[in-house]
C-alpha cells in the first residue's frame, strides 16, 4: 500500500533501524492541530509527536509506534523539501512540504503574471532539490495572448518547462500529466488555480475551490491546509494554501539557477569579484546595456540574494544563542547539582 504513496528501497533502507523497535513506517498526509494523519500499511491513523521529535509537515516518512495513541516517534531523512523563511519574518525556516520531487509553480492567465513572485517561488523550488515545471493555468480565460505570456515567463526560468493549460477545457492537461512525476507539490497564490488545477489531474471535485475577486483576480485561501491525496494514474499530490509572502530563506544555490544567465555572464567579467555596478569590463552590465538583460532582472538576483544572505545570517545567530542558552542549563543544572552534593557530605 505504501509503495503508492512513494516508498521505495531508499525509504526501507532509511527505515532499517526502526523495525527492531517495533515500529512502523508511515506518510504524513496532513498536519493540523497537533495531530497528524498518517497512511500506513494497516490505514489510516491520527498521530500526535513527543517535543523532541522535530515537528512533522506533510509528505514526511515517520517512524510510527503503533497503539491506542500512535505517535510519531521519528522522522526519516528528507530527501527533498521546500522551505521558505517564516511568514512571521523570524529567522526560523517553515517547511511547506518534504521528500517532493516534482515542484508545479501555478501563474494564472487570467491576470497580470508576477516576474518577482516567480523569481522567488522558482528559488524555492531549486533550492529544493525538487524539479520545478511553471504552469500557467486558465488558458481559458487569459487576459493577453497565451504564446507572448509563455514567452514572458519563459524568460524567466531557464531550464524549466513552461506549459500552458486549462482545467475546464482540458487543453494542454494531457501533456502536464506526462511532465508530472512522482510526489507533485502545487505552490502559487489564491486564486492563481491551484485546487481546480488539482481536481483535474485527480479525476475528481475533491479539493475545495473557490471564485476570485473580480477587483484585483486574488482568490480566498479554499486550501487551509496542506494535504497529500494519491493520483488514480500514479504519484501523489501536495495542494498547498495560497502563498501570501514567498521569502527565501537561505537559498542562493536554488537563485542561482533562476538566475543562471547572470552567473554566465558573471563568468566572463573581466574582474572574478565583479560587482556589476560600475567595473570596467562587465559582462553583465553589457548584457544590459545591448538589450540582452533587463535591468529588473539583475535588480531581482541582488535582493533575492541580500535577502537569502540575511536570512542565514538570522539563522545562525538564532542557533548561536540556542547553544548559548544550552550551555548555560547545563551549567546552572551543574551548579546545584554540586550545591546539593556538599549539602549532602
Amino acid at each position: 500500500m505504501l509503495s503508492a504513496y512513494g516508498w521505495d528501497e531508499a525509504c526501507e533502507h532509511a527505515f532499517a533501524a526502526h523495525h527492531s523497535d517495533g515500529l512502523t513506517p508511515g506518510r504524513v498526509a496532513r498536519v493540523d492541530r497537533g495531530h497528524a494523519t498518517v497512511i500506513t500499511a494497516d490505514g489510516w491513523v491520527r498521530a500526535t509527536w513527543s517535543t523532541a521529535t522535530e515537528p512533522p509537515c506533510t509528505g514526511d516518512w515517520a517512524a510510527v509506534r503503533p497503539g491506542e495513541r500512535p505517535e510519531l516517534a521519528a522522522l526519516l531523512p528528507r530527501r527533498t523539501a521546500i522551505t521558505r523563511s517564516s511568514a512571521s519574518r523570524t529567522s526560523r525556516a517553515q517547511v511547506l512540504a518534504a521528500n517532493v520531487d516534482t515542484v508545479a509553480v501555478v501563474v494564472s492567465l487570467a491576470a497580470s503574471a508576477s516576474a518577482g513572485r516567480i523569481e522567488r517561488m522558482l528559488a524555492l523550488a531549486w533550492e529544493s532539490g525538487a524539479v520545478p515545471v511553471i504552469v500557467l493555468a486558465k488558458a481559458d480565460q487569459a487576459e493577453r495572448p497565451v504564446d507572448a505570456v509563455r514567452d514572458e515567463v519563459a524568460a524567466l526560468a531557464p531550464g524549466v518547462e513552461v506549459l500552458a493549460v486549462s482545467s475546464v477545457s482540458g487543453d494542454g492537461m494531457d501533456v502536464l500529466t506526462a511532465v508530472l512525476t512522482g510526489t507533485i507539490v502545487l505552490l502559487g497564490p489564491s486564486g492563481a488555480g491551484k485546487s481546480t488545477l488539482g481536481n483535474a489531474l485527480l479525476g475528481a471535485d475533491l479539493l475545495a475551490t473557490g471564485d476570485v475577486r473580480a477587483g484585483d483576480g486574488k482568490g480566498r485561501h479554499t486550501t487551509v491546509h496542506r494535504e497529500l491525496v494519491r493520483l488514480p494514474g500514479g504519484g501523489v499530490l501536495i495542494d498547498t494554501p495560497g502563498l501570501r509572502s514567498v521569502g527565501v530563506h537561505d537559498s542562493e544555490g536554488g537563485i542561482q539557477q533562476v538566475f543562471a544567465e547572470i552567473e554566465d555572464l558573471a563568468a566572463d567579467c573581466r574582474f572574478s569579484d565583479c560587482a556589476h555596478e560600475s567595473e570596467p569590463g562587465c559582462a553583465v552590465l553589457a548584457a544590459i546595456a545591448d538589450g540582452t538583460l533587463t535591468r529588473r532582472r539583475l535588480d531581482s538576483y541582488r535582493k533575492l540574494l541580500r535577502e537569502s544572505a540575511w536570512a542565514a545570517s538570522r539563522e545562525d545567530a538564532r542557533l548561536r544563542a540556542e547553544r548559548e542558552n544550552q550551555r548555560k542549563d547545563i551549567t546552572r543544572h551543574l551548579r546545584a547539582t554540586y550545591k546539593f552534593r556538599d549539602r549532602q557530605s
